[in-house]
This record gives C-alpha cells, sequence and structure tokens, in this order.
C-alpha cells in the first residue's frame, strides 16, 4: 500500500510519494499543532533550556527524575495506544490475523494449546485453524505472544495488552539506546547517553506504526520488546562484565523464539557476537544458551500439542492440508511457492511466474517502501538510521566502543535479510510492513543516535526538538492516511470501520447464552470460546449456509439460535433459528455445501479450493474445487466429512446424491465414500464423472449423479466429547485436470433389519 486516497483536493496519488494531504482528522490536526508548537520552542532562544530536563543531561545524576520521566513516557505511550484503539480500531482486533491471535489467546487462558469441538466440526473449522481427527482444533501462530493474551483474558481486559506492551517498548527503547550510546561512546558520554535516549523514547511515543502495533493483538509489539531487551542486556553484559545480564538476555531471546522464531535469528546473531567478544566468553554464551532453554521448550511444546510433532510448525501443517500448490507456503524459492488459495491476489500481481530472486528483491523494496514511513511517520527520516555506520567514533576505541552501533544496524538489516525467502509482502493499513516492526525500538536508538552525531554546533535539544516536529508532522499530513484506510475501506477482506464482533451488540439485544451463527472469519475468531456451551453461555459457530447449521442446532437440543449480521455502521444480533431440513421425518433430505467442509479434512497431490460460481447453476452460487499440483496427468485427492443426521436407532441405510459442478477442463472425477477418514477406510459407495460440458445430463453444467445407498453401524459413528454423530467421508479425486463437488444430499432411508 504506497498510496492511499483520501477525500481531498490536496491528495497526491503518486505511489512513490504515497499521500499528501492536510490533516483528515482531529487527531492529525492535533499532531499538526504539536509539531508547529515544538518548532516554536525549538526556535526560542529559552526554549532548550526550558526543556532541558526532559531531553538534556541536566538531571542525569537525578535518579528519581529519570525515574518520573520513564513513568510519565510509559503511560504517554499506554495512553495513545489506547486511543488508537478507540479511534482507529474502535475497540477490537481487525486484522484477520490479530483475531487469530485472539481466539489463542483466549484458548490458552484456558491452558489449551489445542481443544476439541463438537460435531460437526465445519461449524467451527476455518482459516488459521489446524484440525486433527477426531475432534481437535488449534492455532497455528507460536505461543509467546497468546501466552500475553492469556493473562490479559484471566484479568478480563484482553484489548489491555497493547498499552502494556506500548509502556514497556518505551522503556525497553530508553535502555536500549542507553546502553548503545555507552558501548559507542564510552563511560565518559553518561549525559550524552541520557540526552539520546530520551529522544529515542520520543520517537518511539510518536512512531504511529507502533502505535497500531500496540493496539491490534499482533505479536509485532511483542517481539520488539523482546528484541530491545535482549540487545540493551547483551550491551550492557559486555559493557560491565556482568555474566547475569547475559541470563537476561538469553531470557528475553527465549521470548522472542517463541513468539516469532524468525526474526529471533538476527538478535540471536548480535547476542552471541557480544557474547563471544568478551573475556569470559565461554560463562558468556553459555548463560546466554541456557536461558533460552525455556522459551524454546515452550514453543516446542505448543508445536506437538497443534501439530503432533514438536518439530513440525503448525502454519506448515495448515498450509499442507489446506493451500497449495504442495509445499506452497515454504522458506525458501522455487515456481511452487507462492499459496493460491491464502495469498492469490498476492500471487497474480507479483509472483505469476513463481518466487525467485527477482521476486524476493522486488517484494523486499515494497516492504522498505512501506518501511520507511513506519520508522518516524517521514520517509527521510528513516535514513539516519544510516548515519552511524559512517559516522566517526569518538574518544578512546575498544571493540566495542567502535562496533556498536554497527552491531545495531546489523540486526536490523538481519532482520530485512531473513524475510527476503518469505513470498509474502505483508504489508497492511496502519501496521505497515509488518515484517519488519519488530526491530523499531533499534531503528528509533539509531535515528536518536544520528541526531546527536549531526550538525553538533547546535545544541542537542533543539536538533532533538525539530526532529520530534517532522515526526509529528509526518503523520498529520502523510502517514495518516493509511491509518484512516481503517475507518473507511476494506484491509483484508473485512469490511472496514469497526470490529467483526462487538461484545456491546450482545449485550444491548440481551442474548447471554445459546448458538451465536457467524459468516465472517474473523467475527467467529472474536466470540468463540473453546470452553463454553450453549447451556450456559454463548457458543460461536460458523454460519455455513446448508443444513450443518440445522444439524448443529438439533444436536444441541435446540437451544436459544442468534445471527450476527455485521455492518460498517452498526451490527446486529437477530434471534435466528436455522432451517429444517427438505421433507417431513419420513422423506427428510440434508443438504451438505462441499465447500462447508473447507479447509477440508486432508489433500495430497493437489488442493482443495473454494470457488465461487455466480449465475450458474451451483448451488450456493459456490462449489469446491480439487486441483491438481501443475502437471496435467497428475492426480490429487481431498478428503472432507459428510456428517449424518443423528439417528434413534443403532443402524440406518442412507441413500446419498452427490452434485457435482461441470466447467468443461476435461479433468476425470472420482467421489468415494468412506467410513473412516485414514488408509484403514473402507469404500461404501462409489462415483465417476468426467468434467466435460455438453456431455453429462445433456449439457447440465450441475449433474446430479446416481443416487446410492450405504449403512454404517454404530461402531463406525465418530465421537466426540459433547456431541456423538454418524460421520462418514467423502474423497474427491481429480486425474488430469481440476474437477469440483457442489453438494449432496443425504436421505435416512429407513432402519437397517
Amino acid at each position: 500500500m504506497l498510496a492511499h486516497p483520501v477525500d481531498s483536493p490536496f491528495a497526491s496519488r503518486l505511489a512513490l510519494l504515497g499521500t499528501w494531504a492536510k490533516p483528515p482528522d482531529d487527531v492529525a490536526w492535533g499532531a499538526l499543532a504539536l509539531a508547529a508548537l515544538l518548532l516554536v520552542v525549538a526556535a526560542s532562544p529559552a526554549g532548550p533550556r526550558a526543556l532541558a530536563s526532559l531531553l538534556d543531561f541536566a538531571s542525569i545524576d537525578d535518579l528519581a527524575r529519570r525515574r518520573r520521566f520513564l513513568t510519565v513516557a510509559a503511560f504517554v505511550a499506554a495512553f495513545l495506544s489506547l486511543g488508537y484503539i478507540a479511534f482507529y480500531l474502535h475497540g477490537g482486533p481487525r486484522l484477520d490475523e490479530a483475531t487469530s491471535y485472539f481466539l489463542e489467546g483466549r484458548a490458552l487462558s484456558h491452558g489449551h494449546f489445542a481443544w476439541s469441538v463438537p460435531d460437526p466440526s465445519a461449524s467451527f473449522r476455518g482459516r488459521s485453524l489446524l484440525f486433527h481427527e477426531p475432534d481437535v482444533v488449534s492455532g497455528i501462530f507460536p505461543p509467546g505472544y497468546p501466552l500475553l493474551l492469556a493473562m490479559a483474558f484471566h484479568a478480563g481486559a484482553p484489548m489491555v495488552i497493547g498499552p502494556l506492551l506500548a509502556a514497556a517498548v518505551a522503556a525497553a527503547t530508553y535502555f536500549a539506546t542507553k546502553e548503545l550510546v555507552l558501548a559507542s561512546r564510552g563511560e565518559q558520554a553518561a549525559h550524552e547517553a541520557e540526552a539520546v535516549a530520551r529522544l529515542a523514547v520520543g520517537l518511539s511515543l510518536a512512531c504511529a506504526a507502533l502505535r497500531h502495533h500496540t493496539a491490534e493483538t499482533l505479536p509485532h509489539a511483542a517481539s520488539a520488546l523482546g528484541i530491545a531487551l535482549a540487545f540493551a542486556c547483551a550491551l550492557r553484559a559486555r559493557r560491565t562484565r556482568d555474566i547475569g545480564s547475559f541470563v537476561l538476555a538469553g531470557l528475553a531471546l527465549g521470548f522472542v523464539v517463541a513468539t516469532r522464531p524468525t526474526s529471533a535469528l538476527p538478535i540471536a546473531i548480535v547476542v552471541l557476537v557480544l557474547a563471544f567478544g568478551g573475556a569470559r566468553r565461554t560463562r558468556a554464551v553459555t548463560a546466554a544458551a541456557l536461558a533460552i532453554v525455556p522459551g524454546a521448550l515452550f514453543l516446542f511444546a505448543a508445536y506437538r500439542a497443534s501439530s503432533g510433532s514438536a518439530l513440525m510448525s503448525p502454519e506448515l501443517a495448515y498450509y499442507a492440508a489446506s493451500d497449495g500448490p504442495p509445499g506452497c507456503f515454504r522458506y525458501g524459492f522455487g515456481a511452487d511457492v507462492g499459496c493460491l488459495v491464502e495469498h492469490a491476489d498476492a500471487i497474480a500481481q507479483h509472483a505469476t511466474r513463481g518466487f525467485g530472486w527477482s521476486e524476493a528483491l522486488a517484494g523486499t523494496l515494497r516492504r522498505l517502501r512501506v518501511h520507511a514511513t513506519d520508522v518516524a511517520n517521514l520517509e527521510p527520516l528513516a535514513l539516519l538510521v544510516l548515519v552511524p555506520l559512517f559516522a566517526p567514533s569518538r574518544g578512546a576505541g575498544t571493540g566495542t566502543r567502535t562496533s556498536a552501533a554497527r552491531l545495531a544496524l546489523l540486526l536490523v538489516v538481519g532482520q530485512v535479510l531473513v524475510y527476503l525467502p518469505y513470498y509474502f509482502d505483508a504489508t497492511s493499513a496502519g501496521a505497515g510492513a509488518r515484517l519488519y516492526a519488530d526491530v523499531l525500538p533499534i531503528e528509533h536508538a539509531l535515528v536518536a543516535l544520528a541526531v546527536g552525531t549531526l550538525a553538533p554546533r547546535i545544541a542537542f535539544a533543539r536538533r532533538a526538538l525539530v526532529t520530534l516536529s517532522l515526526v509529528c508532522a509526518g503523520f498529520a499530513v502523510h502517514a495518516v492516511h493509511s491509518h484512516r484506510l481503517l475507518l473507511v475501506t476494506p484491509i483484508e477482506g473485512q469490511a472496514g470501520g469497526r470490529p467483526m464482533f462487538e461484545p456491546d451488540v450482545l449485550r444491548e439485544a440481551n442474548v447471554q447464552h445459546g448458538l451465536l451463527y457467524f459468516d465472517t472469519e474473523a467475527g467467529f475468531n472474536l466470540a468463540h470460546d473453546p470452553d463454553t456451551l450453549p447451556s450456559h453461555g454463548l457458543l460461536a459457530v460458523r454460519l455455513r449456509g446448508d443444513d450443518h447449521d440445522r444439524l448443529l442446532y438439533d444436536l444441541f437440543g435446540h437451544p436459544a439460535s442468534h445471527r450476527y449480521v455485521f455492518a460498517a455502521d452498526g451490527s446486529t444480533a437477530p434471534f435466528w433459528v436455522p432451517p429444517a431440513p427438505q421433507g417431513f421425518f419420513a422423506d427428510e433430505t440434508w443438504r451438505f455445501e462441499a465447500e462447508a467442509d473447507w479447509p477440508p479434512i486432508a489433500q495430497s497431490g493437489g488442493w482443495a479450493q473454494p470457488i465461487a460460481a455466480p449465475s450458474t447453476c451451483a448451488s450456493e452460487a459456490r462449489v469446491l474445487a480439487v486441483i491438481p499440483a501443475f502437471d496435467s496427468a497428475a492426480s490429487a485427492s481431498v478428503t472432507i466429512e459428510l456428517p449424518l443426521p443423528k439417528p434413534d436407532e443403532s443402524k440406518w441405510t442412507w441413500s446419498l446424491t452427490p452434485r457435482v459442478f461441470l466447467r468443461g477442463g476435461g479433468g476425470k472425477g472420482s467421489l468415494e465414500v468412506l467410513d473412516a477418514p485414514d488408509a484403514s477406510a473402507r469404500v461404501l459407495a462409489h462415483w465417476e464423472w468426467t468434467d466435460a460440458l455438453g456431455v453429462a445430463n445433456g449439457g447440465d453444467a450441475c449433474p446430479e449423479l446416481a443416487a446410492q445407498t450405504i449403512a454404517l453401524t454404530r461402531s463406525a459413528s465418530h465421537a466426540t466429547s459433547r456431541a456423538k454423530l454418524e460421520m462418514a467421508w467423502l474423497r474427491v479425486r481429480a486425474d488430469g485436470g481440476p474437477v469440483a463437488l457442489d453438494r449432496t444430499l443425504v436421505k435416512k432411508v429407513a432402519a437397517a433389519p
């Protein structure tokens, strides 16, 4: 997102320069007024002296005043992030990924890395959730940040974790910057270190991207906190030869490992370089390495609970089971890198020929262009990050003094390089270049250090005030327009304006228990509580638009039922009962849409993808396509669930009538009904067809295959801890090209003898 349209005749549409326009809201006008005030104070002869207690070094020996400064800075940071939640997010998480973290945090507050779901599981499966038979669901993201969210859930205020992180990041930025200056300039620069550290805190407070990341439920602020603390503690340990500080650095690094494992690599290298450079290198390295272990073990425990293997990322397992082509989501290059379901738009725009070095470099440049605004709201200020690399060191130079700034810059560059082989840009309104946000405190330290280096004849306080003025002005007329998109336009598939679930809507409608149906992924993630049953609370479920909805309603004994209807200008939660299946009891026919069971239970040789088919004969205007990987002669198979209405007796005969969708691609399809989802399955029914228009059913594009009957015994039933349900599985196979399944009709024929 390089240019953001706004309702202003002064707006620039130049993608390279971004949007420049007059302040569009009260927050931006306030920032502009503050920028003007800072400039006036900087220009006033007595202004810098009046603010010396905040930005200069007169109070360096007054510990109480330094504590007051940090307390006030932390309070302001938390207050600004609370304001961002209220003004730009309207009270809750907005990005899809943020809502997934929110659900993981709620589950972890109950002690669950993974949790059981009722039947039918399709009412609970969805994006960014990994499913294992028979009834286990888990999140796919690392557990470090969800652990913090879990603590906030226990306190009854999950959104407060962002402002608390904002306060902690401000303090960590102060300590990291101070240690950086001391390492670069020596102990004699203690006064300068205090002044530069306070400027870095000011940059942190004014950074709009950091305000977003300490408001939205994303892990980047938590990772940034860990990286800043690890860097500060490692520098202090090197400077003071204190092994205990290396232990603290290792603990912080372990938290980063558990929060964003890829982002842990650059800071790990920096910590090891500092540990190896000291006099007691063996003890330092050992202490740091051992301190990382708790965070790593926590990550491996979450991996094992979610994917079944301590070394298997659930995110990789999720994409392998729900996206394609096979191996599309991996760290590296190749013609098959890039997932065509989750990131179809990005692939179509930037990686149509696969993901190679040219695509990686282009993606990195796009991220850097966005991140240049993230650092200090104004792109030229981001270039100050590079100044310490060329500035000469002052004073007697030891190895640490001459290399500290370069190590900080190495950390920033390392963050860029470590995400070079990642095909997805991961840029969004407000959040900016999310992959690089983890090093924002280090960049603020480098910018402050650069301001302390340049134009030494001008008083430092005056330089600092001018810099902060430019940061505030940059937000007011430039960076703010990206954040305004959270209010007015769709962001990552979500309608703008409001969170997709607001608890106040339920309170106003007096909805307290029963089933609550959602037709949005984000709404379900925000409302679902794995430990809730409709008998004593609200159980959030997915609205599938077929008889999955009624079946769940029947299984729970017809509780109170509502539907959450999202609208950007105000959502509602009206009373709603899923419609009954067609026919009476003796001729009851249930309809199960194939696309309602995505993500599938399993897939191999290709992938399953819900396809919109508007203005066609497709039921609900959507079908589930099974697509072989690249080679037209290849085969792909996908397994989905087929729930069967709960019988009143132990054995029934069922009539199944599948319906396929023909697109004329020439692929050959087969459909099997299985009594188990694994290799031990027994085939109960079998159909075949060819995807050729004008051949099947006299040219009809949605032919029904001939009805077949199956019989299931209770021994083959699918049972969970909360509901019991007869279950079969459908295995769709595509040979030589894609095929599509529309829906399956299920009819109870009679009790078997």
